[in-house]
């Protein structure tokens, strides 16, 4: 490219390993580096706005082209903690779904989970705010990100996706990959994973430089998210797709 390449990432604190090396200056020379919920990223690489993204993967079915920019991801092999299912009642009583409108591969886990797992089938509704003060009743939400760990504490039942579609598949899940909408160079390619692994090998001081007293953020990096992508990740990325196109899930 004639120009620096246009990098957007998603502002969550599950991020923040990935990005740390790029806040830092790292490929300074070589990228531009924008903040944003996944939805909006999302979309930003679907105009052509940004080349690389930080995306949920719910997007690829929409994009013309879309490449794999590192060897690492939002991923998970049982509980993730912070992309669940919240609700006051059992899950079997619950009548209403709030969607959080900020991830739509989460969303879009939550209606197949609803369907294929829990069998219930309750009216679902968007959002386009912050709904938790919602939750009541048999009204429950789909809560993610940094909201969801604090979520965790206030509401009386959780749902953990990435632990539901762990027990109905047996496969890992993958929320989000850096997925680029066109070809990127292989040297940069490398010099982009290092970026990556600067991060991921400076937990401690990642947590230090983001304190956050709703939930351990230790356990978070290393037990909750698993950073790097490989089969077995694809494997449950490929049923995922499949899944959304069996329902006919498109994104908007």
């Amino acid at each position: 490219m004639d120009r620096k390449i246009r990098v957007g990432a998603v502002s969550y604190l599950n991020t923040k390993p990935l990005i740390y090396g790029l806040e830092r200056g790292m490929l300074q020379d070589e990228i531009t580096l924008e903040m944003d919920f996944p939805a909006n990223i999302a979309g930003k690489l679907l105009d052509d706005s940004i080349d690389i993204g930080l995306v949920p993967v719910a997007i690829i079915p929409r994009l013309r082209q879309h490449h794999f920019v590192a060897d690492y991801g939002i991923c998970c092999d049982g509980p993730v903690a912070s992309v669940c299912l919240f609700s006051e009642v059992p899950v079997e009583a619950i009548t209403e779904v709030l969607l959080d409108y900020q991830s739509r591969t989460s969303v879009r886990l939550a209606r197949i989970l609803m369907k294929e797992f829990w069998k219930i089938d309750p009216v679902i509704t968007d959002t386009r705010d912050d709904f938790r003060e919602r939750i009541t009743g048999t009204t429950a939400g789909v809560v993610i990100g940094d909201r969801a760990l604090e979520q965790r504490s206030r509401s009386r039942y959780v749902y953990d996706l990435g632990e539901a579609w762990k027990l109905m598949t047996g496969l890992p899940f993958v929320f989000a990959g850096w997925i680029s909408n066109k070809p990127i160079s292989t040297d940069f390619i490398a010099a982009f994973n290092e970026a990556n692994e600067y991060g991921l090998n400076r937990l401690e001081e990642v947590i230090t430089e983001h304190p956050y007293p709703a939930y351990d953020l230790h356990k978070y990096y290393t037990e909750d998210i698993i950073y790097k992508l490989d089969t077995e990740k694809m494997k449950g990325l490929e049923l995922y797709l499949d899944y959304l196109q069996r329902f006919g899930f498109q994104v908007k």
